[in-house]
């Protein structure tokens, strides 16, 4: 039987190896049939030995400059990204996965791309790679182009993103809907609700992303980011935007937005 193809990327020192590991975990146990989990990064340490690790590739140019988007994650798009064939899906490594993946390896084509929904802007038919599945080598010029004129592709379309939307022939096709979820947008009460009813899980949910923040890692122990304390507590963060307390987000309207309490299904799942 054919093994279902995870790639994650890891770079820098932002995500530990708990991450990877982690996500090995949810996806071992959402996944039926053999899982190959491979992990592009620059750092192997740490990383649990059922991952296979591979030396992440270089970007081939220089990285794009007073740019948001994860520009790096451009090399996926390759003619060799670690010796695979075939569909693989892509999935970020703050991702929360909470049911099963099957489903992202049989919908659709072989040879299709299928990215989320960018839910933040939904009246537009733009994807968000957070979670995607792709055939591995099968569009290359989406790195050549990028290869030829970085600045220029960041330039147009600001956002990764946005430039693998725009980029695949015949166009990419989008997950269901019910299935990729963005915590923020869909499972956070709004505000000032977020004070007093946790965040939900949406039904029929299956990966849980965070685009934006918060991490799941702070939702955990009921904080925004490492800014503030764990568990501070509703009254602490409202004081916090009018005194001297240590502030999640610079302004103070900001600040008193962005409150979370601890999420049981996400520590739940969160874990190896």
């Amino acid at each position: 039987m054919t093994s279902k193809q995870i790639i994650c990327v890891k770079w820098g020192t932002h995500y530990g190896p708990e991450y990877v590991n982690r996500l090995y975990g949810m996806a071992r146990r959402h996944t039926t049939g053999p899982l190959r989990l491979v992990c592009l990064t620059d750092d192997r340490n740490g990383i649990r030995p059922e991952v296979e690790c591979v030396d992440l590739p270089e970007l081939g140019c220089e990285h794009p400059k007073n740019t948001r988007g994860k520009w790096r994650k451009v090399v996926l798009w390759g003619r060799d990204v670690a010796g695979l064939s075939g569909p693989a899906l892509f999935i970020d490594l703050d991702s929360v996965i909470v049911g099963s993946l099957d489903g992202y390896f049989e919908y659709g084509e072989p040879n299709d791309v299928i990215l989320a929904r960018n839910w933040a802007k939904p009246l537009q038919r733009l994807g968000q790679t957070s979670v995607f599945r792709f055939p591995v080598g099968g569009n290359p010029q989406i790195l050549d182009n990028f290869r030829a004129d970085p600045q220029g592709v960041a330039d147009k379309f600001r956002f990764e993103q946005h430039y693998i939307t725009g980029s695949v022939p015949g166009g990419i096709k989008l997950w269901p809907e019910a299935w990729t979820r963005h915590f923020r947008l869909h499972c956070l009460p709004a505000f000032p609700l977020r004070y007093f009813v946790p965040a939900k899980l949406p039904k029929d949910a299956r990966i849980v992303t965070f685009p934006g923040g918060p991490n799941p890692d702070d939702i955990v122990l009921g904080r925004w980011n490492d800014r503030e304390a764990p568990h501070p507590g509703r009254w602490q963060h409202v004081k916090a935007a009018f005194g001297n307390g240590p502030r999640v987000a610079d302004g103070a309207w900001q600040h008193l937005q962005r409150f979370v309490l601890p999420v049981p299904w996400i520590a739940e799942n969160w874990r190896d």
